[in-house]
Formats: C-alpha cells, structure tokens, sequence
C-alpha cells in the first residue's frame, strides 16, 4: 500500500497550482468555477459514495484522490482534458512512488469522467463521474454574473441560470443501499427544470451507468418530485 494519502494531495503545491491554472483557464472561456472547491465537494462525495456501499477504505481514498485531481488538465486545455489530466496525474503520482495498480485506478478514473468519452470502467471511475456530474450550485456562477442574477438581471448563458437556480444539491446513497440519490431544489423563477435536462440529460445519463456499474440505481429527485 501506498503512503499517499489524499491529505498529502490535497495539500501538495504542485497539484494546488494545476488546479488553480485550470481554473483560470476556464475562467476566461466563460465555463463555471473549477476550482479547489469543485475539486474538494468532489473528492468529499466520491468518498461518500463508495464508502456508503462498504468498499474498502482505501479504495474509497483513491477515488478521493481521482476526484481531487479530475479537473487538473485543463490546464492544457478544455478539449480532451480527461486524457490530459490522466497523463499528468500519472507523472505526478509516479513521482510519488505510488504503486502502479493504484495509479492506473486513479487515471483510468480521471481519463474516463468526461460526458463525451467517460465510461464507469471501475468503481473509482464510476464515483468520480457521480460526484463530478452532481456537483450543481450557485456558487460556480462567477461574478460579476453571480451578482446580476442576485439583484434580479438575467443572463443568456443557461449553465450560469441552471447553477445560480440550484439553491439546494445533496447526493447520497440511500437507507437500502440500493440508489445513489441527487436531490435537487431549483428556484424556477431563475430556471425552468426543462433547461436543467436540455444542458445536463447527457451527464444524467452518464451518472445512470455510473450507478449501475456500482450495482446500484440513479435517481433524481427535483423540487420534491422524483423525476428519474
């Protein structure tokens, strides 16, 4: 077993400052934050996932680090940046000494969570899908736009209206083990539910393959209402 923790991910400097360039790379296309806290809820929720479904512990602290550092290859750039990211992952995590069937788990995870080539190829990769795709809220709405949609203005970019709608996201495995839950409250005055499927249905569909790789169902749940 390896001594990197997801502790010494998070905190490396390296690391730290591909997810900080990506960020910032996106920032100036127009995409929503993907920043160290995109990359933390991520982390967080994968680890919840499989350790609600009784993986064992280090698994679940791998698919920690797969989520932590899924987003670092847009650095490179958007385009391809699963590939990317999982190139540079395997570079870092090898100077790490971290032993290879644990980085291969890890890359394949990171390699495999963009909605346009992503397939759950193992329980890391499918928690990393789940955790990325449902990572809906306000606060990736960038300013100066988070602040036009507070004071009432409207926007004509739907991710910032589908975002900035979300007031509440919560994912879980349900009591029975048997679903992985996305419930979501969307203030329609900001966004119809119609626009969160017309931009997010490929990653739903995503996160359904996701779940049942894991042996498991997807559900959705939106203003009370179970819709998937």
């Amino acid at each position: 077993m390896s001594n990197v923790t997801y502790k010494y991910i998070r905190e490396n400097k390296d690391i730290q400052t591909y997810i900080s360039h990506a960020d910032a790379a996106l920032s100036t296309i127009g995409y929503t934050e993907h920043s160290a806290a995109h990359a933390e809820v991520s982390a967080r929720t994968a680890h919840i996932i499989l350790s609600s479904l009784n993986y064992p512990e280090r698994v679940c602290e791998l698919a920690q680090i797969a989520a932590y550092m899924h987003d670092i290859g847009n650095a490179v750039n958007r385009v391809d940046h699963a590939q990317s990211g999982a190139v540079m992952a395997f570079r870092l995590l090898d100077r790490m000494s971290m032993p290879a069937e644990e980085i291969a788990l890890i890359i394949s995870a990171i390699g495999n969570h963009d909605e346009k080539t992503a397939r759950p190829v193992n329980p890391i990769a499918a928690a990393v899908i789940l955790a990325d795709k449902s990572d809906v809220r306000r606060s990736r709405v960038r300013p100066p736009v988070r602040e036009e949609l507070r004071g009432g203005g409207v926007t004509d970019d739907v991710h910032d209206r589908v975002n900035y709608a979300c007031v509440r996201s919560n994912i879980d495995v349900s009591e029975d083990l048997s679903a992985v839950v996305l419930n979501l409250t969307i203030d329609e005055e900001i966004s119809s539910i119609m626009e969160y499927f017309e931009i997010f249905l490929d990653r739903m569909v995503l996160c359904r393959k996701a779940a049942e790789a894991l042996k498991i169902r997807f559900e959705l749940i939106m203003n009370n209402s179970k819709v998937l």
